[in-house]
């Protein structure tokens, strides 16, 4: 700890952390929120960290969209950091558990491992777990050289198979993929797995607050045991509520289904809810980080929010930057009223038909007393034009726009009562 201290000068680190495998999404931004926010308030640093460790589902498109959408949220990190760069120290790490007796080199399927597993404390022992420690390391070095195919050998931790927790079942550490890394080319064959890396990487760049979703909780205790087997410094881990919006889908896995199946036209489509859906949508960072404020951070699973919360954050953003104008995209047409012929204007009847009035408008209207808060004209005339979905015939107690014989409203004018031939309104 002391070193360690020496080390960060006793100030707070965080990381945000994303696989590099589908562009990021709302729930992303809030964990860029908490990790960079939260950094930030306490006079301390955060890094942009690529967990990297699966080159079948990692591309460099999802790199570089990866830091354009941390720049556009306005964060800066501190360094921009892969944990592929580590590669050559988590396989001596790797090494040096081996000839501790604390990994082994395994040759079940990955079918019959999880068929094991569901045994719970029942199962047994993987038949190579006792095998001698040199012939352990000769095998592992045999799967750094390309000797087995993919699946044919894996190196697995020796934890505790009745543990009451899974995460203690033996995970593996290292497996064969045959194919090229997006950071590192072809210079390896064989690949650590996510719960191997992070804690190593977490402690490599002494994380003081390793701050993750709750459904990571319980993996704390094969974290903390692979970190006090290498005998290296031990973060803070603490957990928090993972985001889900109403409505909608924010499993990264499933977002890329829809884009790769073809459901939507890209990871940037406005229905979905990853950072380019939403920039394309209309939001602003603003908006979304002042969203993620609102939701806070809580030590529920799942923190559920209604998508109605997100545009009201979204529009609070746009008001004081977004000039008003007005336009009537879809007029009022004749068969909502049950007239005919077809009307697609209303006539002010109680006005002088040459009625011809600039009206004022500001470009903010929220923002009042700001100096530089300019004005723009609107023209009022006796023909004017409603949208469509702000009018009804017949209305409810929970209805608020429109309807025959209320009180109609001019912005910035006048009101009038709504009538089919009279009242001061016709209809054209």
């Amino acid at each position: 700890m002391k070193a360690h201290r020496t080390r960060t000068g006793g100030l707070m680190r965080t990381r945000f952390p994303p696989e590099p495998n589908g562009y990021l999404h709302i729930g992303h931004a809030k964990a860029m929120n908490f990790n960079f926010g939260v950094a930030k308030k306490f006079g301390g640093v955060t890094y942009l960290r690529f967990d990297d460790t699966n080159p079948e589902a990692e591309k460099k498109e999802y790199i570089d969209n990866i830091i354009e959408n941390v720049k556009f949220m306005g964060h800066s990190p501190w360094k921009i950091t892969y944990s592929s760069d580590s590669f050559e120290k988590l396989y001596e790490f790797a090494v040096g558990l081996i000839k501790k007796n604390k990994a082994f080199v395994c040759h079940m399927k990955g079918e019959d491992i999880q068929d094991n597993k569901k045994l719970g404390k029942k199962q047994k022992p993987s038949p190579w777990r006792n095998r001698p420690i040199n012939e352990s390391l000769y095998e592992f070095e045999r799967m750094r050289r390309g000797y087995y195919a993919e699946g044919e050998a894996i190196l697995r931790l020796k934890m505790d198979i009745k543990h009451d927790n899974p995460n203690m079942w033996d995970i593996v550490a290292y497996r064969v993929i045959l194919r090229p890394h997006p950071h590192t080319g072809d210079k390896w064959c064989i690949y650590p797995t996510y719960d191997y890396t992070h804690c190593i990487i977490d402690s490599l760049e002494d994380i003081t607050h390793s701050l993750c979703t709750m459904e990571f909780e319980n993996r704390r205790e094969s974290y903390y045991w692979l970190l006090d087997e290498i005998d290296i410094f031990k973060p803070n881990v603490w957990e928090y509520g993972r985001l889900n919006i109403e409505s909608n889908v924010l499993s990264k896995r499933k977002l890329k289904h829809l884009v790769m199946a073809g459901f939507v036209s890209g990871w940037d489509d406005p229905r979905l809810l990853t950072i380019n859906g939403l920039r394309r949508r209309g939001f602003t960072a603003e908006g979304i980080n002042a969203f993620c404020d609102a939701m806070g951070v809580s030590r529920s699973v799942v923190v559920w929010a209604p998508y109605e919360r997100l545009e009201q954050c979204g529009r609070g953003a746009l008001n004081h930057i977004s000039p008003r104008r007005m336009v009537v995209l879809d007029p009022l047409k004749h068969p909502e009223l049950l007239l005919s012929p077809p009307v697609f204007k209303v006539v002010l009847t109680n006005v002088d038909e040459k009625l011809n009035i600039d009206v004022k408008s500001q470009d903010f209207p929220d923002s009042l007393g700001v100096a530089d808060n300019k004005k723009y004209l609107v023209k009022l005339h006796s023909t004017v034009y409603i949208e469509r979905k702000d009018f009804r015939v017949e209305a409810n107690k929970n209805y608020f726009g429109g309807f025959l014989f209320s009180f109609a409203g001019f912005l910035h004018s006048w009101g009038s009562r709504v009538g089919k031939e009279y009242a001061g309104w016709g209809l054209e």
